[in-house]
């Protein structure tokens, strides 16, 4: 059924799998920061959250494979260029958002409560710092998920809706 990573059924996967990335980056992103803000969300989402984040790192580079195919077969269009730039920087933040998101997951599975105990102030400056570097990734993933996909779809529909 699968030809290669460029096809499924005859038809190119990318466009397929950047849909994974477009609705689970932003959605997992959205989860991240209503973790920052709800102890109750936080505990009821639990590994959810940097487990829908490693899914959007483990589809980002498979959906940059598929699309460097496809782009093989459309040549060097600078449309096609941007939206793979733009694909090339989503990529690190997809990677920095996992890794906040489960450092944040982690901190209050295992440590929080005990250096609480013995060191609060050093227990809120963890949890501000991990809070903050997980919002910052969040808005970068989104930010560019939507350049990213706003690009691509220049790229498509642009010459034909002018």
């Amino acid at each position: 059924m699968i030809n290669d990573l460029q096809q499924l059924i005859g038809l190119p996967i990318h466009p397929l799998l950047v849909h994974g990335v477009v609705v689970l980056a932003p959605l997992s992103a959205l989860a991240q920061i209503l973790t920052v803000f709800s102890s109750r969300l936080r505990r009821r989402l639990g590994v959810i959250t940097p487990l829908s984040a490693l899914l959007v790192v483990v589809l980002m580079p498979i959906t940059m494979l598929a699309g460097e195919e496809l782009a093989k077969l459309t040549g060097p269009l600078p449309a096609v260029e941007k939206h793979a730039g733009f694909a090339t920087a989503l990529l690190p933040w997809t990677v920095a958002l996992f890794i906040a998101s489960a450092a944040w997951w982690s901190w209050f599975r295992w440590g929080e409560e005990k250096v609480r105990q013995d060191r609060p102030a050093a227990a809120t400056t963890m949890s501000v710092g991990i809070a903050v570097v997980l919002c910052v990734s969040a808005v970068g993933t989104v930010l560019f998920t939507v350049l990213t996909g706003d690009a691509g779809a220049r790229a498509v529909w642009g010459g034909l809706l002018g």
